[in-house]
Protein backbone atom coordinates (compact mmCIF):
# COMPACT_ATOMS: atom_id res chain seq x y z
CA UNK A 1 0.00 0.00 0.00
CA UNK A 2 2.82 2.37 0.90
CA UNK A 3 4.52 1.50 -2.40
CA UNK A 4 1.35 2.39 -4.32
CA UNK A 5 1.03 5.73 -2.51
CA UNK A 6 4.70 6.55 -3.13
CA UNK A 7 4.39 5.61 -6.78
CA UNK A 8 1.26 7.73 -7.16
CA UNK A 9 2.99 10.65 -5.44
CA UNK A 10 6.05 10.26 -7.65
CA UNK A 11 3.92 10.17 -10.79
CA UNK A 12 2.04 13.27 -9.71
CA UNK A 13 5.30 15.07 -8.89
CA UNK A 14 6.81 14.21 -12.27
CA UNK A 15 3.63 15.38 -14.01
CA UNK A 16 3.64 18.69 -12.11
CA UNK A 17 7.34 19.22 -12.76
CA UNK A 18 6.98 18.57 -16.50
CA UNK A 19 3.99 20.90 -16.64
CA UNK A 20 5.90 23.69 -14.92
CA UNK A 21 8.88 23.20 -17.22
CA UNK A 22 6.64 23.18 -20.28
CA UNK A 23 4.96 26.46 -19.41
CA UNK A 24 8.24 28.02 -18.37
CA UNK A 25 9.72 27.08 -21.73
CA UNK A 26 6.65 28.37 -23.59
CA UNK A 27 6.82 31.62 -21.66
CA UNK A 28 10.50 32.07 -22.47
CA UNK A 29 9.82 31.63 -26.17
CA UNK A 30 7.14 34.31 -26.23
CA UNK A 31 8.91 37.00 -24.23
CA UNK A 32 12.00 39.08 -24.80
CA UNK A 33 14.41 39.71 -21.96
CA UNK A 34 17.59 41.75 -21.93
CA UNK A 35 20.49 39.38 -22.67
CA UNK A 36 23.37 38.73 -20.34
CA UNK A 37 26.50 40.77 -20.83
CA UNK A 38 28.20 37.85 -22.56
CA UNK A 39 25.51 37.53 -25.23
CA UNK A 40 24.55 41.07 -26.11
CA UNK A 41 23.17 41.13 -29.64
CA UNK A 42 24.55 43.13 -32.53
CA UNK A 43 22.18 45.90 -33.62
CA UNK A 44 21.74 47.31 -37.12
CA UNK A 45 19.44 50.21 -37.99
CA UNK A 46 18.86 50.44 -41.74
CA UNK A 47 17.27 53.85 -42.31
CA UNK A 48 16.03 54.77 -45.78
CA UNK A 49 15.11 58.23 -47.02
CA UNK A 50 11.58 59.34 -48.05
CA UNK A 51 10.23 55.80 -48.46
CA UNK A 52 6.44 55.77 -48.18
CA UNK A 53 4.30 53.46 -46.08
CA UNK A 54 2.93 51.88 -49.26
CA UNK A 55 6.16 51.57 -51.24
CA UNK A 56 7.09 47.95 -50.45
CA UNK A 57 5.64 44.67 -51.60
CA UNK A 58 5.11 43.53 -48.00
CA UNK A 59 3.07 46.69 -47.41
CA UNK A 60 0.85 46.09 -50.42
CA UNK A 61 2.57 47.89 -53.27
CA UNK A 62 1.36 46.22 -56.50
CA UNK A 63 4.23 47.47 -58.68
CA UNK A 64 7.65 47.48 -57.05
CA UNK A 65 9.40 44.16 -56.41
CA UNK A 66 11.17 44.15 -53.04
CA UNK A 67 11.97 40.49 -52.33
CA UNK A 68 14.80 41.10 -49.86
CA UNK A 69 12.92 43.50 -47.62
CA UNK A 70 9.84 41.29 -47.91
CA UNK A 71 11.96 38.38 -46.70
CA UNK A 72 12.95 40.39 -43.62
CA UNK A 73 9.25 40.87 -42.88
CA UNK A 74 8.61 37.13 -43.20
CA UNK A 75 11.46 36.39 -40.80
CA UNK A 76 10.56 38.99 -38.19
CA UNK A 77 7.79 41.37 -37.26
CA UNK A 78 6.14 43.80 -39.66
CA UNK A 79 4.81 46.90 -37.89
CA UNK A 80 1.62 48.40 -39.33
CA UNK A 81 1.50 51.40 -36.97
CA UNK A 82 5.14 52.51 -37.10
CA UNK A 83 5.98 56.21 -37.28
CA UNK A 84 8.99 58.41 -37.80
CA UNK A 85 9.28 60.97 -35.01
CA UNK A 86 9.10 63.86 -37.46
CA UNK A 87 7.82 64.60 -40.94
CA UNK A 88 11.23 65.50 -42.42
CA UNK A 89 14.64 63.90 -42.27
CA UNK A 90 17.03 65.71 -39.91
CA UNK A 91 14.62 65.93 -36.94
CA UNK A 92 13.60 62.31 -37.46
CA UNK A 93 17.23 61.15 -37.46
CA UNK A 94 17.97 63.10 -34.30
CA UNK A 95 15.03 61.43 -32.55
CA UNK A 96 16.26 57.91 -33.36
CA UNK A 97 19.68 58.63 -31.86
CA UNK A 98 18.45 60.52 -28.76
CA UNK A 99 14.99 59.13 -27.97
CA UNK A 100 13.71 62.71 -27.75
CA UNK A 101 11.20 64.72 -29.71
CA UNK A 102 13.50 66.71 -32.02
CA UNK A 103 11.94 70.05 -31.02
CA UNK A 104 13.45 69.56 -27.56
CA UNK A 105 16.93 70.07 -29.01
CA UNK A 106 15.89 72.90 -31.32
CA UNK A 107 15.52 70.72 -34.42
CA UNK A 108 12.56 72.55 -35.97
CA UNK A 109 13.54 71.91 -39.58
CA UNK A 110 16.27 70.22 -41.57
CA UNK A 111 19.96 70.77 -40.90
CA UNK A 112 20.98 74.42 -41.29
CA UNK A 113 17.60 76.08 -40.93
CA UNK A 114 17.39 78.15 -37.72
CA UNK A 115 20.93 76.98 -36.93
CA UNK A 116 19.64 73.43 -36.42
CA UNK A 117 22.14 70.67 -35.76
CA UNK A 118 22.58 67.85 -33.25
CA UNK A 119 24.16 69.54 -30.26
CA UNK A 120 26.96 68.17 -28.14
CA UNK A 121 24.90 67.96 -24.98
CA UNK A 122 22.54 65.45 -26.58
CA UNK A 123 23.28 61.87 -25.50
CA UNK A 124 23.20 59.44 -28.43
CA UNK A 125 22.76 55.69 -28.74
CA UNK A 126 26.43 55.01 -29.58
CA UNK A 127 27.52 57.07 -26.59
CA UNK A 128 25.32 54.93 -24.35
CA UNK A 129 26.34 51.61 -25.92
CA UNK A 130 30.12 52.07 -25.98
CA UNK A 131 30.60 51.86 -22.18
CA UNK A 132 28.91 48.43 -22.15
CA UNK A 133 31.24 47.02 -24.77
CA UNK A 134 29.74 47.89 -28.13
CA UNK A 135 31.82 48.98 -31.11
CA UNK A 136 29.94 51.56 -33.15
CA UNK A 137 29.80 52.52 -36.81
CA UNK A 138 27.86 54.97 -38.95
CA UNK A 139 27.68 54.88 -42.76
CA UNK A 140 25.66 57.03 -45.14
CA UNK A 141 23.64 60.21 -44.93
CA UNK A 142 24.26 61.97 -41.61
CA UNK A 143 22.31 65.23 -42.03
CA UNK A 144 22.69 66.16 -38.36
CA UNK A 145 25.70 68.50 -38.64
CA UNK A 146 28.03 69.95 -41.23
CA UNK A 147 31.55 68.61 -41.28
CA UNK A 148 33.35 71.67 -42.60
CA UNK A 149 31.90 74.63 -40.70
CA UNK A 150 34.03 77.10 -38.77
CA UNK A 151 35.94 75.91 -35.71
CA UNK A 152 35.78 77.56 -32.31
CA UNK A 153 38.65 79.36 -30.63
CA UNK A 154 39.53 76.11 -28.88
CA UNK A 155 39.95 74.40 -32.25
CA UNK A 156 36.77 72.41 -31.81
CA UNK A 157 34.29 72.02 -34.66
CA UNK A 158 31.12 73.94 -33.82
CA UNK A 159 28.97 71.13 -35.15
CA UNK A 160 30.02 67.69 -33.94
CA UNK A 161 30.73 64.95 -36.46
CA UNK A 162 29.49 61.35 -36.06
CA UNK A 163 32.83 60.57 -34.41
CA UNK A 164 32.15 63.24 -31.79
CA UNK A 165 28.67 61.80 -31.20
CA UNK A 166 29.89 58.35 -30.22
CA UNK A 167 30.67 56.50 -33.46
CA UNK A 168 34.08 54.77 -33.47
CA UNK A 169 34.08 54.60 -37.26
CA UNK A 170 32.15 56.69 -39.75
CA UNK A 171 31.85 57.05 -43.49
CA UNK A 172 29.31 59.73 -44.29
CA UNK A 173 28.04 62.64 -46.30
CA UNK A 174 26.74 65.61 -44.36
CA UNK A 175 23.83 66.06 -46.78
CA UNK A 176 22.11 64.16 -49.55
CA UNK A 177 23.98 63.27 -52.72
CA UNK A 178 22.67 66.34 -54.53
CA UNK A 179 25.15 65.83 -57.34
CA UNK A 180 23.35 62.53 -57.93
CA UNK A 181 23.41 59.11 -56.29
CA UNK A 182 25.85 57.69 -58.85
CA UNK A 183 29.54 58.05 -58.04
CA UNK A 184 29.05 60.35 -55.02
CA UNK A 185 31.84 62.85 -54.40
CA UNK A 186 31.44 64.09 -50.82
CA UNK A 187 32.02 61.14 -48.54
CA UNK A 188 34.21 61.68 -45.51
CA UNK A 189 35.76 58.77 -43.64
CA UNK A 190 36.66 59.45 -40.02
CA UNK A 191 37.23 63.14 -40.77
CA UNK A 192 39.17 62.71 -44.03
CA UNK A 193 37.58 63.47 -47.44
CA UNK A 194 37.47 60.36 -49.62
CA UNK A 195 37.05 61.96 -53.07
CA UNK A 196 35.12 60.35 -55.90
CA UNK A 197 33.56 56.99 -55.04
CA UNK A 198 32.49 54.60 -57.78
CA UNK A 199 29.01 53.12 -57.58
CA UNK A 200 25.54 54.14 -56.45
CA UNK A 201 25.10 55.57 -52.98
CA UNK A 202 23.20 52.65 -51.43
CA UNK A 203 25.63 50.09 -52.87
CA UNK A 204 28.65 52.06 -51.68
CA UNK A 205 27.50 52.36 -48.07
CA UNK A 206 26.40 48.72 -47.78
CA UNK A 207 29.84 47.62 -49.01
CA UNK A 208 31.51 49.98 -46.51
CA UNK A 209 29.35 48.56 -43.72
CA UNK A 210 30.22 44.98 -44.67
CA UNK A 211 33.92 45.82 -44.86
CA UNK A 212 33.76 47.36 -41.39
CA UNK A 213 31.98 44.32 -39.95
CA UNK A 214 34.67 42.09 -41.47
CA UNK A 215 37.54 44.08 -39.89
CA UNK A 216 36.02 44.95 -36.49
CA UNK A 217 37.03 43.23 -33.25
CA UNK A 218 35.10 40.00 -33.22
CA UNK A 219 34.86 39.77 -29.43
CA UNK A 220 32.66 42.88 -29.22
CA UNK A 221 28.99 43.33 -30.07
CA UNK A 222 28.38 46.15 -32.50
CA UNK A 223 25.90 48.93 -33.21
CA UNK A 224 25.73 49.89 -36.88
CA UNK A 225 23.56 52.59 -38.43
CA UNK A 226 23.21 52.56 -42.23
CA UNK A 227 21.44 55.56 -43.76
CA UNK A 228 20.73 55.59 -47.48
CA UNK A 229 20.20 58.52 -49.81
CA UNK A 230 17.64 56.53 -51.77
CA UNK A 231 14.84 57.07 -52.69
CA UNK A 232 15.35 60.79 -51.95
CA UNK A 233 15.89 63.11 -54.90
CA UNK A 234 17.83 63.29 -57.14
CA UNK A 235 16.57 59.97 -58.45
CA UNK A 236 18.80 58.24 -61.00
CA UNK A 237 18.91 54.42 -60.83
CA UNK A 238 20.90 52.27 -63.26
CA UNK A 239 18.82 51.14 -66.22
CA UNK A 240 18.89 47.50 -65.08
CA UNK A 241 16.61 48.51 -62.21
CA UNK A 242 14.32 51.00 -63.98
CA UNK A 243 13.86 49.13 -67.28
CA UNK A 244 11.50 46.45 -65.83
CA UNK A 245 9.04 49.22 -64.97
CA UNK A 246 8.75 50.63 -68.50
CA UNK A 247 5.64 48.80 -69.69
CA UNK A 248 1.89 49.15 -70.08
CA UNK A 249 1.15 46.97 -67.06
CA UNK A 250 2.98 49.42 -64.83
CA UNK A 251 1.21 52.29 -66.63
CA UNK A 252 -2.15 50.79 -65.69
CA UNK A 253 -1.20 49.91 -62.13
CA UNK A 254 0.21 53.37 -61.43
CA UNK A 255 -3.23 54.83 -62.10
CA UNK A 256 -4.46 52.96 -59.01
CA UNK A 257 -1.78 54.39 -56.71
CA UNK A 258 -2.81 57.03 -54.20
CA UNK A 259 -0.70 59.98 -53.17
CA UNK A 260 -2.15 61.12 -49.88
CA UNK A 261 -4.73 63.38 -51.45
CA UNK A 262 -1.97 65.84 -52.40
CA UNK A 263 -2.38 67.49 -55.84
CA UNK A 264 0.20 66.49 -58.44
CA UNK A 265 1.24 68.21 -61.66
CA UNK A 266 0.30 66.59 -64.95
CA UNK A 267 2.68 65.29 -67.61
CA UNK A 268 5.19 63.61 -65.28
CA UNK A 269 4.13 59.95 -65.51
CA UNK A 270 7.08 59.10 -67.77
CA UNK A 271 9.33 59.45 -64.72
CA UNK A 272 7.71 56.74 -62.62
CA UNK A 273 10.06 53.97 -63.76
CA UNK A 274 12.94 55.89 -62.22
CA UNK A 275 11.33 55.94 -58.79
CA UNK A 276 10.30 52.29 -58.91
CA UNK A 277 13.76 51.35 -60.15
CA UNK A 278 15.35 53.23 -57.26
CA UNK A 279 13.27 51.33 -54.69
CA UNK A 280 14.19 48.07 -56.45
CA UNK A 281 17.87 49.03 -56.34
CA UNK A 282 17.54 49.89 -52.66
CA UNK A 283 16.05 46.45 -52.05
CA UNK A 284 18.98 44.83 -53.86
CA UNK A 285 21.49 46.73 -51.72
CA UNK A 286 19.65 45.65 -48.60
CA UNK A 287 19.78 42.09 -49.89
CA UNK A 288 23.58 42.33 -50.12
CA UNK A 289 23.68 43.25 -46.45
CA UNK A 290 21.48 40.27 -45.58
CA UNK A 291 23.69 37.93 -47.63
CA UNK A 292 26.73 39.14 -45.72
CA UNK A 293 25.06 38.50 -42.37
CA UNK A 294 23.99 35.05 -43.52
CA UNK A 295 27.39 34.08 -44.94
CA UNK A 296 29.25 35.13 -41.80
CA UNK A 297 26.81 33.65 -39.30
CA UNK A 298 26.11 37.08 -37.83
CA UNK A 299 22.38 36.84 -38.51
CA UNK A 300 21.90 34.54 -35.52
CA UNK A 301 22.70 37.24 -32.98
CA UNK A 302 21.95 40.44 -34.91
CA UNK A 303 18.86 42.58 -34.59
CA UNK A 304 18.00 44.28 -37.90
CA UNK A 305 15.67 47.29 -37.81
CA UNK A 306 14.42 48.58 -41.16
CA UNK A 307 12.47 51.85 -41.34
CA UNK A 308 12.14 55.23 -43.10
CA UNK A 309 12.83 58.77 -41.89
CA UNK A 310 9.46 60.20 -42.98
CA UNK A 311 6.67 59.82 -45.51
CA UNK A 312 7.16 59.95 -49.29
CA UNK A 313 8.12 63.08 -51.20
CA UNK A 314 5.68 64.61 -53.69
CA UNK A 315 6.20 66.77 -56.76
CA UNK A 316 5.95 70.51 -56.15
CA UNK A 317 2.41 71.84 -56.52
CA UNK A 318 0.96 75.35 -56.51
CA UNK A 319 -0.26 75.10 -52.91
CA UNK A 320 3.32 74.61 -51.77
CA UNK A 321 5.20 77.02 -54.04
CA UNK A 322 2.43 79.56 -54.73
CA UNK A 323 3.87 79.64 -58.23
CA UNK A 324 7.04 81.35 -56.97
CA UNK A 325 9.55 78.51 -57.36
CA UNK A 326 10.05 75.10 -58.93
CA UNK A 327 11.98 71.93 -58.10
CA UNK A 328 11.71 69.72 -61.16
CA UNK A 329 13.80 66.88 -59.73
CA UNK A 330 10.80 66.14 -57.51
CA UNK A 331 8.77 65.26 -60.61
CA UNK A 332 10.32 61.80 -60.34
CA UNK A 333 8.73 61.21 -56.94
CA UNK A 334 6.14 58.45 -57.12
CA UNK A 335 6.26 57.25 -53.53
CA UNK A 336 2.95 56.44 -51.90
CA UNK A 337 1.63 56.44 -48.33
CA UNK A 338 -0.88 53.77 -49.33
CA UNK A 339 -4.36 54.74 -48.21
CA UNK A 340 -3.09 57.32 -45.74
CA UNK A 341 -3.66 61.07 -45.99
CA UNK A 342 -0.73 63.42 -46.53
CA UNK A 343 2.85 63.07 -47.70
CA UNK A 344 6.25 64.18 -46.41
CA UNK A 345 5.96 67.36 -44.25
CA UNK A 346 2.29 66.69 -43.42
CA UNK A 347 1.33 65.96 -39.82
CA UNK A 348 -1.45 63.72 -41.15
CA UNK A 349 -0.63 59.99 -41.10
CA UNK A 350 1.01 59.85 -44.52
CA UNK A 351 3.71 62.27 -43.37
CA UNK A 352 5.04 60.07 -40.59
CA UNK A 353 3.57 56.56 -40.70
CA UNK A 354 6.34 54.52 -42.31
CA UNK A 355 7.43 50.93 -42.91
CA UNK A 356 8.91 49.30 -39.82
CA UNK A 357 10.36 45.78 -39.77
CA UNK A 358 12.41 44.15 -37.02
CA UNK A 359 14.14 40.76 -37.16
CA UNK A 360 15.71 39.14 -34.09
CA UNK A 361 16.19 35.41 -34.64
CA UNK A 362 15.13 33.16 -31.74
CA UNK A 363 13.60 36.14 -29.94
CA UNK A 364 10.94 37.43 -32.34
CA UNK A 365 8.94 34.63 -33.98
CA UNK A 366 8.92 34.81 -37.77
CA UNK A 367 5.96 36.28 -39.58
CA UNK A 368 4.40 38.39 -36.82
CA UNK A 369 2.33 41.40 -37.86
CA UNK A 370 1.99 43.95 -35.04
CA UNK A 371 -0.59 46.75 -35.05
CA UNK A 372 0.80 48.35 -31.88
CA UNK A 373 1.92 51.99 -31.93
CA UNK A 374 5.67 52.47 -32.46
CA UNK A 375 7.41 55.85 -32.81
CA UNK A 376 10.93 56.72 -33.94
CA UNK A 377 11.89 57.82 -30.42
CA UNK A 378 11.12 54.30 -29.17
CA UNK A 379 14.15 52.68 -30.79
CA UNK A 380 16.40 54.50 -28.30
CA UNK A 381 14.56 53.20 -25.23
CA UNK A 382 14.22 49.71 -26.67
CA UNK A 383 17.88 49.38 -27.59
CA UNK A 384 18.86 50.58 -24.13
CA UNK A 385 16.68 47.82 -22.67
CA UNK A 386 18.13 45.20 -25.00
CA UNK A 387 21.71 46.23 -24.17
CA UNK A 388 21.00 46.36 -20.45
CA UNK A 389 21.84 50.04 -19.99
CA UNK A 390 19.89 52.76 -18.20
CA UNK A 391 18.40 55.63 -20.11
CA UNK A 392 19.64 59.13 -19.16
CA UNK A 393 17.66 60.42 -16.18
CA UNK A 394 18.72 64.07 -16.44
CA UNK A 395 16.48 64.91 -19.44
CA UNK A 396 13.12 64.09 -20.94
CA UNK A 397 13.09 60.87 -22.97
CA UNK A 398 10.00 60.58 -25.15
CA UNK A 399 10.49 57.00 -26.27
CA UNK A 400 9.28 53.85 -24.58
CA UNK A 401 10.38 50.23 -24.61
CA UNK A 402 8.52 48.55 -27.49
CA UNK A 403 9.67 44.98 -26.92
CA UNK A 404 6.07 43.92 -26.12
CA UNK A 405 4.88 45.63 -29.34
CA UNK A 406 7.37 43.56 -31.33
CA UNK A 407 5.39 40.52 -30.19
CA UNK A 408 2.09 42.30 -30.95
CA UNK A 409 1.35 42.54 -27.25
CA UNK A 410 -0.15 45.50 -25.44
CA UNK A 411 2.35 48.25 -24.92
CA UNK A 412 1.73 51.36 -22.81
CA UNK A 413 -1.91 51.85 -23.74
CA UNK A 414 -2.16 55.24 -22.09
CA UNK A 415 0.76 56.82 -23.91
CA UNK A 416 0.28 59.76 -26.20
CA UNK A 417 2.62 60.75 -29.03
CA UNK A 418 2.87 64.11 -30.77
CA UNK A 419 4.24 65.01 -34.20
CA UNK A 420 5.09 68.64 -34.96
CA UNK A 421 5.24 70.81 -38.03
CA UNK A 422 8.34 71.42 -40.11
CA UNK A 423 9.02 75.09 -39.41
CA UNK A 424 9.51 76.46 -42.91
CA UNK A 425 8.26 79.39 -44.97
CA UNK A 426 7.00 76.97 -47.63
CA UNK A 427 4.65 75.09 -45.30
CA UNK A 428 1.00 75.58 -46.12
CA UNK A 429 -2.32 75.20 -44.36
CA UNK A 430 -3.21 71.75 -45.70
CA UNK A 431 -0.20 70.22 -43.92
CA UNK A 432 -1.44 70.95 -40.39
CA UNK A 433 0.72 72.08 -37.46
CA UNK A 434 0.66 69.15 -35.04
CA UNK A 435 -0.88 65.74 -34.54
CA UNK A 436 -1.56 63.97 -31.24
CA UNK A 437 -2.18 60.23 -31.08
CA UNK A 438 -4.12 58.80 -28.15
CA UNK A 439 -5.50 55.27 -28.34
CA UNK A 440 -7.36 55.02 -31.67
CA UNK A 441 -7.81 58.78 -31.99
CA UNK A 442 -5.71 61.39 -33.75
CA UNK A 443 -6.15 65.07 -32.96
CA UNK A 444 -4.91 67.55 -35.56
CA UNK A 445 -4.06 71.00 -34.18
CA UNK A 446 -3.70 74.25 -36.07
CA UNK A 447 -2.14 77.39 -34.69
CA UNK A 448 -3.27 80.92 -35.64
CA UNK A 449 -2.15 82.22 -39.03
CA UNK A 450 1.23 83.91 -38.86
CA UNK A 451 1.11 87.68 -39.35
CA UNK A 452 3.31 89.06 -42.12
CA UNK A 453 5.16 91.14 -39.54
CA UNK A 454 6.10 88.07 -37.45
CA UNK A 455 9.15 85.91 -37.88
CA UNK A 456 8.59 82.17 -37.99
CA UNK A 457 10.42 81.69 -34.70
CA UNK A 458 8.46 84.40 -32.94
CA UNK A 459 5.19 82.98 -34.24
CA UNK A 460 6.12 79.46 -33.16
CA UNK A 461 7.38 80.47 -29.70
CA UNK A 462 4.22 82.45 -28.95
CA UNK A 463 1.49 80.32 -30.51
CA UNK A 464 -0.55 77.36 -29.40
CA UNK A 465 -3.16 75.32 -31.26
CA UNK A 466 -6.61 76.88 -31.51
CA UNK A 467 -8.40 74.90 -34.23
CA UNK A 468 -8.80 71.14 -34.16
CA UNK A 469 -9.84 68.08 -36.15
CA UNK A 470 -10.45 64.64 -34.69
CA UNK A 471 -10.20 61.28 -36.46
CA UNK A 472 -10.63 57.66 -35.45
CA UNK A 473 -7.50 56.31 -37.07
CA UNK A 474 -8.62 52.67 -36.77
CA UNK A 475 -12.01 53.11 -38.42
CA UNK A 476 -10.88 55.94 -40.71
CA UNK A 477 -7.17 55.49 -41.61
CA UNK A 478 -7.62 57.85 -44.55
CA UNK A 479 -8.63 60.65 -42.13
CA UNK A 480 -11.60 61.61 -44.25
CA UNK A 481 -14.18 62.13 -41.52
CA UNK A 482 -13.61 64.82 -38.91
CA UNK A 483 -15.60 63.66 -35.86
CA UNK A 484 -14.67 66.52 -33.53
CA UNK A 485 -18.26 67.73 -33.23
CA UNK A 486 -19.39 64.25 -32.15
CA UNK A 487 -16.97 63.92 -29.21
CA UNK A 488 -16.95 67.10 -27.07
CA UNK A 489 -15.91 65.13 -23.98
CA UNK A 490 -12.92 63.61 -25.74
CA UNK A 491 -11.88 66.99 -27.11
CA UNK A 492 -12.06 68.41 -23.60
CA UNK A 493 -9.46 65.81 -22.62
CA UNK A 494 -7.22 65.82 -25.69
CA UNK A 495 -6.90 69.56 -26.39
CA UNK A 496 -5.29 70.34 -22.99
CA UNK A 497 -3.10 67.25 -23.43
CA UNK A 498 -1.88 68.46 -26.83
CA UNK A 499 -1.37 72.04 -25.63
CA UNK A 500 0.60 70.95 -22.57
CA UNK A 501 2.84 68.64 -24.59
CA UNK A 502 3.41 71.31 -27.24
CA UNK A 503 4.39 74.02 -24.75
CA UNK A 504 6.65 71.69 -22.77
CA UNK A 505 8.54 70.46 -25.83
CA UNK A 506 8.62 73.85 -27.58
CA UNK A 507 9.94 75.70 -24.52
CA UNK A 508 12.67 73.15 -23.86
CA UNK A 509 13.81 73.62 -27.45
CA UNK A 510 13.85 77.38 -27.00
CA UNK A 511 16.03 77.07 -23.90
CA UNK A 512 18.51 74.71 -25.58
CA UNK A 513 18.71 76.50 -28.94
CA UNK A 514 22.33 77.44 -29.76
CA UNK A 515 23.02 81.02 -30.68
CA UNK A 516 24.30 81.85 -34.13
Amino acid sequence: MLYIVQKAFLSTFIWLLSTVLFFAQASSKSSIEAPSSSSKPNIIIFLVDDLGYGDLGCYGNPIVKTPNIDRLAREGVRLTDCHSAATVCSPSRAAILTGRNPYRSGFYDILGSFNCYLQRQEITLPEILKPVGYSTCFVGKWHLSRFNNNVTNSGENNQPSPGEQGFDYWFATALNAFEGPRNPKKFIRNGTPVGDVKGSYCDVIVKEACDWMSLRKKDQPFFLEICTHEPHTPIDPPEEYSKPYENTTVDSLEKTIRYGGVPRPTGISNHKDKYYGTVAQLDHAFGQLMKFLDSTGLEKNTIVIFTSDNGPESPVNFDESRGMWMDTIRDKCFGTPGLLRGMKRFVYEGGHRVPGIVRWPSKIPAGIVSDKLVNGTDFFSTICKIAGVKEPDDRAIDGTNILPALLNRHNNQNRSVIWLLQLNEDMYAKMGDMSLRYHEYTLIGRMPVKADSETLLSWMYNSKPEKFELYNIVKDPEQQFDIANNHPGLLKKLIPMMTKMWINIRDEGKMSKPKK
